[in-house]
């Protein structure tokens, strides 16, 4: 009777607690002054967000009047060789039936890049490179000592087919056989495309004693309804140094040289824009500039990305062979490329974290859903998790059984010793020594979840079979669900609600209640942990507001089948008469103390003498 006593005081304290939190923001409200001005000043952030961006635009090619032949006259006299192309704006379209490349004779190089299958979240096409967020070319001296950037060069497009594949060769032409080449080799229902730089009678035309220096810059596009979170997984990653895989700062900006690089990735999110190539560059000078700096609606770019690369010359002229990569950061994509390694660029999570999710979760979840609804394959999936678990959470739960078995014990303890801590604690030891208890044994198996816990974490907002999956009210699984829309902006919460996460924090409250709040004494100097079973639910309401809805679904499904199992083990397996019994019977034994339970007693009765050599 006393348990469902505090079972109903605690669900009590936590309504009032959200009553409180729910009253607190109606009374706090803001009057329609106070947002005429916050939205005043929202203006004026997004202005200041867009002159930002501006000032960081990638580097765009110097604008000439094509119909002015003096303005083409002063052009081919500052270009010099280069001036034997005639200038066109004239763009060329390679596709295929995943992708569309647009490449400018102006450059030579991809002024867009679209995904043909998929869409953002407000039904626009995927676009990675569009209206000028990307800029690449080579900088290089020529021997008449003119500084040029080929993106400033016009090109002369020849398409053609090779073997079923489209092959677009762009020439930027110094002569009518010198020249430098753009080739690209796009394939049918590929993402990848071949990307080849050389050049042929340029030996005398382009300074060997100078760098030719490769420059890739790229704004990132916002795809997602919270540009934060979408922020949140956009990163500069590469590979290097003989396959080890590193990237830059994700909150903040950030710049690193390194060597021996074999592909540098702009990644945004749930999808990918990878230079590669097969002889890696010797070094390479990477950037990234977070452009976010809060949420907010009209946050159109989320981080600029930039990477310089000198390219060698082979006997004055240059041969590269190199790949592009537009597309989905998509596991079953990536891992087409083994040769590239390009599925190392999925954020996977580090060590067994890493190993976990990527060669457990991943391909376990893609069976289920290969057969399931997606919604219905995380339910699956988490229900066989948290059966595997089982045991684990059996022995958690023996050691709080117990804990509670010996409790009034413990509250005798309390009483008698009340006055003298160090006491209290070497006779709760001595205790627990005696009764073969342990109060760390709780702990170990929530450790052992712990890899588990991480690995699941990192999947959900990272899993590219989640998005814009539909399941319930929730009309894509890789970002938050909307039940209701606020008419003000909550800190740390957002403008909307989300319902996964409340049912999440739900089942958290209820889970806490009966693992936490009942069992667990109060202990000198140690966290109250009743206020920490209040907390932790109103934690992660907050926090999981603005996640993939799939990952609060996980939670919550979890939490569920973690509470049915424990009702399971506490109703039918365990007998609280039957670990009475068997406590006692281990008081009866002589126990034999390990050296680290001679270690901590000897520090206790040390302290407990110089307390009472202080006193005298």
């Amino acid at each position: 009777m006393e348990e469902k006593k505090v079972d109903i005081n605690s669900i009590i304290g936590f309504v009032l607690i959200f009553g409180i939190l729910i009253f607190m923001f109606y009374q706090n409200r803001p009057t329609p002054e106070e947002l005429e001005a916050q939205k005043a000043q929202e203006e004026q952030a997004v202005e200041k967000v867009e002159n930002d961006v501006q000032s960081v635009a990638v580097d765009a090619p110097a604008e000439i009047n094509l119909q002015d032949s003096t303005a083409i006259a002063n052009y081919q006299g500052k270009i010099g060789a280069f001036g034997y192309t005639t200038p066109s704006d004239k763009v060329t379209e390679l596709d295929n039936e995943l992708l569309s490349l647009k490449i400018s004779n102006k450059g030579g190089q991809i002024i867009e890049a679209r995904m043909k299958q998929y869409h953002t979240y407000d039904s626009i096409p995927v676009y990675l490179v569009h209206e000028g967020n990307a800029s690449f070319g080579l900088d290089f001296t020529t021997t008449d000592n003119r500084v040029l950037n080929t993106k400033d060069l016009y090109f002369v497009p020849s398409l053609s087919e090779s073997n079923g594949n489209k092959v677009l060769s762009m020439k930027a032409k110094a002569g009518p056989s010198q020249f430098l080449e753009f080739r690209y080799e796009m394939k049918k229902g590929d993402y990848l495309v071949d990307f080849t730089i050389r050049s042929q009678g340029l030996n005398g035309i382009i300074d060997s004693s100078k760098p030719v220096e490769l420059s890739w810059k790229l704004k990132g596009i916002r795809h997602s309804k919270s540009v934060e979170y979408e922020n949140r997984y956009t990163e500069l990653t590469y590979n290097h140094d003989d396959g080890k895989i590193d990237y830059l700062s994700l909150t903040s900006d950030d710049e690193e040289t390194e060597e021996d690089v074999k592909w540098i990735s702009y990644r945004q999110h749930f999808f990918s824009s990878i230079l590669a190539t097969k002889n890696n560059f010797k070094t390479a000078d990477l950037t990234s500039r977070n452009l976010v700096e809060e949420e907010s609606k009209d946050t159109q770019f989320t981080k600029l990305f930039g990477a310089t690369v000198p390219l060698e010359l082979t006997a004055g002229e240059l041969a590269h062979n190199m790949f592009w990569y537009y597309g989905p950061t998509d596991v079953k994509v990536l891992s087409q490329y083994k040769e590239l390694g390009l599925d190392d660029s999925i954020p996977f999570g580090w060590g067994i974290f890493g190993w976990l999710n990527r060669y457990l979760f991943t391909p376990f979840y893609s069976f289920l859903s290969s057969f399931l609804p997606f919604g219905v394959a995380i339910v699956v999936m988490t229900i066989l998790v948290r059966l595997a678990m089982s045991p684990v959470t059996y022995k958690s739960y023996l050691s709080q059984a117990k804990m509670k078995v010996l409790k009034p014990e413990l509250a005798e303890l309390g009483e008698k010793y009340k006055d003298n801590a160090m006491k209290k604690q070497q006779e709760t030891m001595k205790l627990y020594g005696k009764a073969g208890v342990s109060p760390m044994s709780g702990c170990i198996p929530a450790l052992l979840q712990m890899p588990i816990f991480y690995a699941l974490f990192m999947f959900f907002p990272t899993s590219f079979a989640l998005r814009q999956k539909p399941f319930l009210w929730a009309d894509d699984l890789s970002s938050y669900d909307v039940v209701a829309n606020l008419p003000f902006h909550i800190p740390f919460y957002g403008d909307h609600v989300s319902l996964f996460p409340i049912l999440a924090s739900i089942a958290i409250f209820f889970y806490m209640t009966m693992t936490t709040g009942q069992n667990m004494p109060q202990q000198p100097g140690m966290p109250n942990m009743k206020f920490i079973m209040y907390l932790m639910p109103v934690m992660m309401l907050f926090f999981f507001n603005n996640y993939a809805s799939g990952l609060s679904l996980y939670y919550f499904v979890s939490n569920l089948i973690t509470i049915g199992i424990m009702l399971v083990i506490k109703n039918f397996i365990l007998d609280d008469a039957k670990i009475h019994a068997q406590i006692q019977e281990n008081k009866k034994k002589p126990k034999k103390e390990n050296k680290f339970q001679r270690r901590m007693r000897e520090m206790m009765e040390q302290a407990e003498e110089q307390k009472k050599t202080g006193k005298k």
